[in-house]
C-alpha cells in the first residue's frame, strides 16, 4: 500500500467526520445505499466500529467484547459519540504494536495490520453512503480511494462470498477509479 495503513484510516474517519457534521435534525432517518440502513444505523455500525478497535487490537475477542457495543451506542449526540470513538480507535491504531498484533475477528485471526486495513476501508466506504445519504458532496479522497482499490482487489472476493458486499455493479470502461472501487462494492456510484 502506497501510504501508512493508519493515517489512512485516520484520513477516512476524518473525511466520514466531516460529512456527519452536515446532518442536519431531519436526515438520521434518510436511507443509505447500505440496504436497509438509516443514516443512524450507518453511523452507529461505524461508532461501534471504533469502539470494538480498541479492544480487538489489545487481543480481545468479538464474544467477550460484542455485549458490550452490539446496540445503540450514540445516545442523544451522535456527533459526540463518533468523535470521542474516533479518537480512541485512532490512538489504538498508533499503539505500539498494534500492526503486529493478532485481531481475532469473527471469520478468524488476522494481524492487526490487517483489521486496520479493513477499518479504514469500511469507513472510506461508508463516507460516500452518508455523503449520498445526505446530499453532501461525495467525492472522496483520491490517494484513499487508490489504496482502498489496491487493497480490495485481493480481498473483494472474501468480502463476497462472506454475503457483506452487494453484486459488482458494471460500469463503462472509463470510469473514474472511486467509481470502479464503489461498483466492486455494489455501490451505483
Amino acid at each position: 500500500m502506497m501510504i501508512d495503513i493508519r493515517d489512512a484510516y485516520r484520513r477516512a474517519l476524518d473525511g466520514f467526520g466531516s460529512r456527519l457534521h452536515l446532518v442536519m435534525d431531519d436526515q438520521w432517518e434518510l436511507t443509505t445505499p447500505c440496504v436497509d440502513w438509516s443514516v443512524r444505523v450507518l453511523v452507529n455500525h461505524l461508532v461501534n466500529e471504533n469502539l470494538w478497535a480498541p479492544e480487538l487490537l489489545a487481543g480481545r475477542t468479538v464474544t467477550e467484547v460484542s455485549d458490550t457495543y452490539e446496540r445503540d451506542v450514540l445516545g442523544d449526540d451522535a456527533i459526540k459519540a463518533f468523535e470521542v470513538s474516533s479518537q480512541a480507535a485512532v490512538q489504538a491504531v498508533y499503539a505500539e504494536g498494534a500492526l503486529t498484533s493478532v485481531a481475532h475477528l469473527p471469520f478468524g485471526d488476522v494481524l492487526g495490520e490487517e483489521y486496520v486495513t479493513e477499518l479504514f476501508a469500511d469507513a472510506l466506504i461508508h463516507t460516500w453512503d452518508l455523503a449520498r445519504a445526505i446530499g453532501a458532496v461525495d467525492r472522496l479522497d483520491p490517494e484513499l480511494v487508490a489504496a482502498c482499490a489496491e487493497w480490495f482487489a485481493a480481498a473483494k472476493e472474501g468480502y463476497h462470498q462472506a454475503g457483506v458486499i452487494a453484486d459488482h455493479r458494471n460500469v463503462p470502461d472509463d470510469a473514474d477509479q472511486q467509481t470502479r472501487l464503489l461498483a466492486a462494492w455494489g455501490r451505483r456510484g
